[in-house]
């Protein structure tokens, strides 16, 4: 009898702790830059949802008074409240609205392809566009972290390019109950949904598809298994839940021989 409880509770807590090679980022060595595989550098195409900063300037302020919206210069707290009124938020048809321009259709475009947009529009008003400069960018990149991490929901990072590691260090890391091997990316565009999987714990994740985010993407962390369990996450929260199983079965099988 002390013998297969002995087997058991060896079984139980090797299987249900959480080993240290789950929980570390960036195993294997550094693959020589002749392996490495490229990594997608074609520009990003504007979706639905996009926040997009759209300045127009010029040497006389008041010749593009009209189509600026009106911004608190001096105020150094950038919220998604501030980014949503001082900003254009692409529509579900594609669609921003610019005064005096009106309807511009963004979707699927480049930054730089609605910039010339604005600008042919505006050479249809102004003679001389050498004096009025436009400029087009991403106000930042919004995403959203559900799953086993720290702190989820949805976070802004003001950045022109973010990687999955800044993306979850900000929602405040994967929990220790957290899948690092299957880190799920749910992206929307205009190809329509696309999934991807990395394994944080391999450094070769570095060079897949899915390492750079984008913009309204949704990351899921998986949990892991040992959770479900609910024997614990380390070895002491897992030796201290068995002790107190067996003490209830050593009780039990006392007051059963006893009757």
């Amino acid at each position: 009898m002390k013998n297969l409880i002995l087997i058991v509770v060896i079984a139980v807590f090797s299987s249900s702790c959480i080993p240290t090679k789950d929980l570390t980022y960036f195993q294997g060595e550094p693959i020589s830059s002749s392996d490495i595989s490229t990594i997608s550098n074609a520009p990003y195409r504007l979706q639905t949802n996009d926040i997009i900063d759209i300045q127009i300037k010029a040497n006389d302020p008041t010749l593009v008074a009209l189509f600026s919206k009106i911004k608190n210069e001096s105020s150094t707290n950038i919220t998604q409240e501030t980014l949503y009124f001082d900003t254009y938020s692409v529509d579900i048809n594609g669609i921003i609205r610019i005064p005096y321009i009106n309807e511009l259709n963004v979707l699927g475009y480049t930054t730089k392809e609605v910039r010339q947009k604005i600008e042919t529009e505006l050479s249809k008003m102004f003679k001389n566009m050498d004096d009025i400069f436009v400029s087009v960018k991403l106000a930042g990149i919004r995403y959203t972290v559900i799953g086993e991490v720290e702190i989820p929901g949805t976070n802004v990072l003001f950045q022109n390019q973010v990687n999955i590691i800044e993306a979850i260090a900000n929602a405040g890391d994967i929990k220790i109950t957290g899948n690092r091997k299957k880190v799920t990316i749910i992206r929307n565009n205009v190809d329509g949904v696309k999934k991807y999987q990395l394994d944080l714990t391999n450094l070769d994740f570095i060079n897949k598809e899915g390492f750079y985010i984008q913009p309204n993407d949704i990351i899921s962390i998986e949990p892991l298994k040992q959770k479900s369990w609910g024997t614990g996450e380390t070895g002491a929260k897992t030796f201290t839940t068995i002790v107190a199983a067996l003490s209830l079965i050593t009780t039990t099988i006392l007051l059963i021989n006893n009757l």
